[in-house]
């Protein structure tokens, strides 16, 4: 081949103009980008000022951009701790700091420990924040819909969403009873079983049952289910577990992409896509009591059949399993201090002595319960992370300076990282006891403070509009399991660890590594 010299290029002025204005066009766009990045600073530096903040305590590290820090994170999770790990880091910025900023990879990261700066982030400063590569992590399973999406978009779903929840929030507890008898006729009358996985099947049951109108039925045998319906809740398990390996490689998560994630989101959306065409025949009825009404209205105030099984789908996700980790770590609690599940099981009997099915209004009348299932929460919520990243300059009230009392400015692209598993640890929040179980704490007068810092259900314009629902499920669970069963305890063989210290599966949501086994008295007659 030939090669071209300056004097033969001259030769062909149309390639000399064109590479010359490519050079200006870049150029151009470098010295703007430049002039933008010069205003973003001194606009910053006026914000930092005016406000006087401060930086919080930085968390030391000692090998370049962190490695040893993340080292120490990919051991602490690989043995089931990552969680012990970060309060263990909070805890030496207790209580004079209120935050603690870290570099690692990418932009600098704060971690927010002050309620009052989880406030701000969820409510008053909502829109100064976003979810960052959210959205195109989940993309492959649940498309666009009310768990991803933000702005306009996000309105238009959570208005569209909150109608149906309303209207389920007033429907009777019938929805649950079927899948509670095929719940209990799966547990055997005595002896010892996990109750984590029934868990997970009750919620899908439960769950596939309000949206589609049709559970899909995984806690009824193999022989009586229908042989896609099977297929699903493992697609659609396997496609789960491929978002929470996604999420984890963040900002590289298009990475992972393997055959076997592909298929099972196809396949999830394949299903869903069926249910969807059983009912577009039947929407010209006005059936607003039938068991589709969920389905129904979304199809009729969607824009496309993809759009309707994006919402559906991004509901299910949200909503199933963690209703199952908060049923799972509940009733690890319940059999590992004996003195509340006795306090449980005589307030049940006083509200409901001759009756195995819990009304809405005898729940009401059940405080113990309702402080049971909140204590669990805080503890161990089913979502113990949260980050957000800003999509402009802002302020956190607290957490700067020394003393953890000034301002801290969170520059644009900048993250923030709040936990109420971290939060709901500490002890000038919640008290000398507050990694104890100890559910009487929120039936005392003054609770302000720490109803202050209780987020296990978000809160401001994002407040989980499913929780309702999810709590129904869960007192109706409880409620059920223990009238059907007069003896639950712990198992001889398992360990009662203090509570933070056992081993967790950290993915999308926080289970118990080793389930929740329990020892079973026979059925009550």
């Amino acid at each position: 081949m030939s090669s071209f010299n300056n004097m033969e290029l001259a030769k062909f002025p149309l390639v000399t103009a064109l590479c010359t204005g490519i050079l200006l066009i870049s150029l151009s766009q470098a010295l703007a980008f430049l002039a933008n990045l010069r205003r973003t600073r001194k606009s910053d530096a006026r914000l930092n000022r005016e406000h006087g903040c401060q930086l919080p305590r930085e968390l030391e590290k000692k090998w370049p951009l962190g490695i040893d820090r993340l080292k120490q994170i990919w051991d602490a999770n690989s043995d089931g701790r990552l969680l012990k790990f970060f309060c263990d880091i909070a805890r030496d910025f207790e209580p004079l700091n209120n935050s603690y900023q870290f570099f690692l990879v990418g932009p600098r990261t704060f971690h927010i420990l002050d309620p009052r700066n989880v406030s701000t982030i969820l409510s008053s400063n909502f829109t100064d924040y976003s979810f960052g590569s959210r959205a195109s992590v989940f993309a492959p399973l649940i498309g666009e819909g009310i768990f991803t999406q933000e702005g306009p978009a996000w309105k238009h779903s959570r208005d569209l969403l909150r109608k149906q929840f309303v209207k389920a929030q007033y429907r009777n507890l019938d929805h649950f009873q079927e899948h509670l008898d095929n719940l209990i006729s799966c547990i055997p009358s005595t002896g010892i079983i996990d109750l984590q996985p029934l868990f997970f099947s009750l919620t899908l049951d439960t769950a596939t049952a309000l949206l589609f109108g049709r559970s899909v039925h995984s806690l009824r045998g193999p022989m009586s289910q229908d042989v896609t319906s099977q297929s699903f809740a493992q697609d659609f398990t396997t496609a789960q577990a491929g978002l929470a390996k996604r999420f984890r490689l963040t900002p590289f998560h298009s990475l992972y992409n393997p055959p076997s994630f592909r298929n099972a989101c196809h396949n999830v959306h394949a299903f869903v896509d069926r249910y969807i065409s059983e009912r577009e025949n039947g929407l010209g009825r006005d059936d607003t009591e039938g068991p589709t009404w969920f389905m129904d209205q979304i199809l009729r105030e969607s824009s496309s059949k993809t759009a309707a099984r994006s919402q559906l789908l991004n509901i299910l996700l949200a909503g199933r399993d963690t209703t199952a980790c908060c049923l799972s770590w509940t009733f690890r609690l319940l059999v590992r201090h004996e003195k509340v599940m006795s306090h449980l099981r005589k307030e049940i009997e006083l509200v409901m002595p001759d009756s195995e099915h819990p009304t809405r209004e005898q729940i009401a009348r059940m405080p113990y319960l309702a402080s049971v299932v909140k204590e669990s929460l805080r503890l161990y919520p089913p979502v113990p992370l949260n980050i957000r990243e800003a999509v402009t300059s802002t302020i956190l009230p607290v957490g700067g300076g020394v003393d953890g009392k000034n301002p801290i400015l969170v520059r644009k692209g900048e993250v923030v990282v709040f936990s109420q598993y971290i939060t709901s640890r500490r002890r000038n929040i919640f008290g000398d006891d507050a990694e104890e179980f100890r559910p009487e704490r929120w039936l005392a007068d003054k609770t302000s403070e720490i109803e202050d810092a209780f987020f296990a259900f978000n809160s401001g314009p994002r407040r989980c509009l499913g929780e309702d629902f999810a709590l129904a499920e869960v007192y109706y669970t409880i409620i059920r399991l223990l009238k059907a069963f007069p003896l639950i305890q712990l198992p001889a063989d398992e360990p009662n660890e203090v509570l933070g210290t056992e081993r967790q599966r950290l993915t999308l949501v926080l289970a118990s590594e080793n389930g929740c086994r329990v020892s079973l008295g026979s059925v009550k007659n």
